[in-house]
């Protein structure tokens, strides 16, 4: 009798959100479109890169160091300046985002094996964008630095004090491919916003309707209508999740080297909490219009919270405990793991159990507020 109850329920859950054509466009078409412009729009890469070079030097040191830099894919437009007014002119009026200022003597002090520096103006407007381009330029510098060594190398025992270059080798992600990082991690933020969006505005939408009531009061216990609401995101939230597995795997050509099963049960128990979550703020509202306002003032900083733009680890020490209770956090740090680095089981394992603790007490919240409410 209870699970024929709780099938009606779950049935008439799905019909009252795919009936409405609105609906299934929102759940079907933003989804998917989300994926495939956040992915390329939330990227910490900087390109298409203006700079401007005044250079006072006509040896050949600098003429390799303007080569290299003319031949860097990162670098839009290099723009030659006459004068050292018209640095200040490039940064005030946003021409550039560094200037390159190569003093008259520096291929001569290069040859002598003297101490030789090229400035480095950066805009301060720009703090992230500088950053980024300082470490290209210094890319650039190492490289004919290398080259100066290799020469002095065969041309006497100076050379031969040079300390050989550095390999380099990054680990899970060789090509430093920025959209890898990307596109597991919006997975779960995209989930985490659907579940809550379908989930308050559910509830919500009874209340308005006045059919809440009368489900609180019909032969339903509060655990079975916890359940029923409970049944329908996941099942939404889990195919919307496999549907962008399969975009990033086969679309982005993200590799999965970890465990597809682990995977789909740390997604299983974070929509149990984001649910859960999402029970618990329709609780609190009356109308669609404070389940939205309700939805987004816990997406914002969840999101900001959750090591996805920055790593948790550069938090404050308070603010990284704070964090745990946020489960979009423990399903990055699987999503990112599981895809990238092949995380075995037990490290899995140790970031779903926050996850099922989130669930159970936002669940149990949220039975208790709804209990609440018919008494």
């Amino acid at each position: 009798m209870m699970w024929q109850r709780l099938r009606a329920l779950i049935v008439k859950e799905l019909l009252a959100v795919f009936r409405d054509p609105r609906s299934r466009m929102v759940l079907i078409g933003p989804p998917l479109l989300q994926i495939f412009v956040f992915s390329y729009a939330a990227t910490l890469d900087i390109t298409n890169i203006d700079v401007a070079v005044l250079n006072r030097d006509a040896g050949r040191w600098s003429g390799e160091f303007l080569q290299r830099l003319d031949g860097a894919p990162a670098f839009r437009s290099i723009t030659r300046l006459s004068r050292i007014a018209d640095i200040r002119d490039a940064v005030d009026n946003r021409k550039a985002v560094a200037v390159l200022h190569i003093a008259e003597d520096f291929s001569r002090k290069v040859a002598s094996g003297e101490p030789a520096t090229i400035q480095v103006i950066l805009d301060g407007r720009r703090s992230h964008a500088s950053q980024i381009v300082l470490g290209y330029l210094s890319s650039i510098a190492s490289d004919v630095s290398r080259s100066i060594a290799v020469e002095a190398d065969t041309a006497g025992p100076r050379g031969a004090e040079a300390r050989p270059p550095l390999a380099v080798r990054h680990w899970f992600n060789p090509n430093l491919t920025y959209i890898w990082f990307t596109v597991p991690s919006l997975i779960g933020s995209l989930g985490l916003l659907i579940a809550l969006v379908v989930t308050g505005q559910s509830v919500a939408r009874e209340r308005e309707l006045g059919t809440f009531d009368q489900l609180m009061v019909s032969p339903l216990r509060t655990g079975e209508i916890l359940i029923g609401k409970l049944v329908p995101p996941l099942i939404i939230g889990l195919v919307q999740a496999s549907a962008f597995i399969l975009v990033t795997v086969f679309f982005f050509e993200v590799p999965l080297r970890g465990s597809l099963l682990l995977l789909y049960v740390a997604l299983f128990f974070f929509l149990a909490s984001a649910v859960g979550i999402g029970l618990f703020i329709s609780s609190l509202v009356q109308t669609q219009q404070q389940a939205f306002l309700g939805t987004f003032l816990f997406a914002s900083p969840a999101i900001l919270l959750s090591g996805f733009a920055t790593p948790v680890e550069n938090m404050p020490g308070w603010l990284q405990t704070f964090t745990l209770i946020n489960p979009l956090r423990h399903i990055l740090v699987i999503m990112r793991g599981v895809f990238l680095k092949g995380m075995p089981s037990a490290e899995v394992l140790a970031n779903i159990v926050p996850l099922i603790l989130i669930a159970l007490f936002t669940l149990a919240i949220s039975a208790w507020l709804f209990r609440r409410s018919i008494q």
